[in-house]
Formats: structure tokens, C-alpha cells, sequence
């Protein structure tokens, strides 16, 4: 978490900003969905990839291409589910597996990474398969897991109470808006 000496305050979040601009500076989903809806820009995808086409239509290029989408759209798996139920090709982490896992598991149960990834991939394998992968990768889940970009509040929150450990969560956020607040990089020339 780097201090910033100089006193810049963050943009008004509109068309007159260059991409480089926008990029420099912290926004919610919600602003850059409405500047992309100000500006006719496809509101669909994730943050990073919305990111990028509000950065081309401030710079007035051609918007990076929208990859097709490859998750497989299969039949999802109804109750009743029972240890020998087959996961099928492109079934979801979805509220009746989790169900199943909290009975089978217990309370702690939770789609973690390595669950997500095992009910993705892991078509023609068994419930059953997937219990036995959850308790296999408990040692595994303890580590230190690398939180996704996209995730950048939780980043910042991991990183602020690690430097901080007697920190307060009130603090923490008063932090976290401090930070926001200041600008990714130099300023655009």
C-alpha cells in the first residue's frame, strides 16, 4: 500500500476522461456501468473487461474483441442427489449440490476454489468423488489463497489487517476509501 505525497483528487467519472485516465483511478461496477450505458458501451461481462471497452470508446478505437462463451450449457443436476449421482458436463455449483455437500460434509462445508474447479471439470465423476476431493484439499484450503484481481477490495482488506493486526474493522475500510481514492499510476501526458 503505497502513500501518495501529491494532493490529485479523483475525476468525475464521464466522457470528457481519456482511457488512460479511467485506468489510473478506482471505480465501482455500478459507475462504469452507467457511464457505459452513457456512452452505449456493452454493459456485459466482468469489471476488467468492461474496463477495457469504456478505455477504447474514450480513445475512440475499436473495442477489444468479446471472447465466445465456452461453459458448455448442460442439464443441471435436481434433488434428490445421492453419493453415486454422475456430475454431469457443464453442471454448476448450484443450491442443490450444496445442500448435499452440508449433509454429507457438514456446516463448514463452502464452494471454495477447489470444489468450484472439481464440479466444473469434473464431469462423469461421482458426488461421492467430490466429498472425497473436498476433505483431500482441506490442507490445501488452509494456505494462503491468491485472491483474484477483480477482487480488490478483499485484497486490500487481507493486506491492511496482515499490517495491521490489532485493526479495527472501521479502520480498515477508512483505509480501504483512502486508498481508493488515489491514483493506480503517473498521470496521464
Amino acid at each position: 500500500m503505497s502513500s501518495n505525497m501529491g494532493a490529485e483528487v479523483r475525476p468525475e467519472l464521464s466522457a470528457a476522461l481519456s482511457g488512460d485516465e479511467l485506468a489510473r483511478w478506482y471505480w465501482t461496477l455500478a459507475e462504469l456501468t452507467a457511464l457505459a450505458r452513457e456512452l452505449g458501451v456493452s454493459r456485459g461481462g466482468g469489471k476488467a473487461a468492461l474496463t477495457e471497452r469504456l478505455r477504447a470508446a474514450l480513445d475512440g478505437v475499436a473495442p477489444p474483441a468479446v471472447p465466445p462463451r465456452t461453459r458448455p450449457v448442460g442439464r443441471q443436476l435436481t434433488a434428490p442427489v445421492s453419493g453415486s449421482t454422475v456430475i454431469p458436463e457443464g453442471q454448476r455449483c448450484s443450491q442443490v449440490l450444496r445442500e448435499y455437500f452440508r449433509r454429507e460434509i457438514g456446516p463448514g462445508f463452502h464452494f471454495d476454489a477447489h470444489m468450484r474447479t472439481f464440479v466444473s471439470e469434473g464431469a462423469g465423476r461421482t458426488l461421492a468423488d467430490a466429498v472425497a476431493h473436498w476433505r483431500t484439499t482441506r490442507q490445501a484450503d488452509a494456505q494462503r489463497q491468491e485472491i483474484g484481481s477483480q477482487f480488490e477490495l478483499n485484497r486490500f482488506l487481507r493486506d491492511w489487517h496482515a499490517e495491521h493486526p490489532a485493526g479495527r474493522r472501521t479502520e480498515a475500510l477508512a483505509a480501504w476509501r483512502a486508498h481508493r481514492d488515489r491514483p493506480r499510476g503517473p498521470a496521464a501526458g
